[in-house]
């Protein structure tokens, strides 16, 4: 049906297998990085993203996530929630 679900993002470097990233800037960057390859292999882009659920832990860190996020939706940016943890 053409349909590519995607759970589960973390910002984990694939060649080292380690989190990255010292603030949530950094690892909203490498989850998209992740994300970004995982659209490529199935074929497609953020273009086509019909909707993103995003988990924080500190909703302080809403704007740096926000920032990045947006940089890779351009037009018509997706459905999408933010939602507040405890922990992750």
């Amino acid at each position: 049906n053409g349909v590519l679900y995607c759970s589960g993002q973390i910002p984990l470097d694939p060649d080292t297998m380690q989190i990255v990233g010292d603030n949530a800037a950094d690892q909203a960057k490498q989850v998209m990085k992740n994300l970004s390859a995982v659209l490529e292999a199935a074929g497609t882009d953020f273009s086509k993203v019909l909707k993103c659920s995003i988990f924080l832990d500190d909703m302080g860190d809403f704007g740096e996530v926000n920032e990045v996020y947006g940089g890779y939706f351009k037009n018509d940016p997706p459905a999408r929630e933010t939602v507040a943890v405890q922990t992750l």
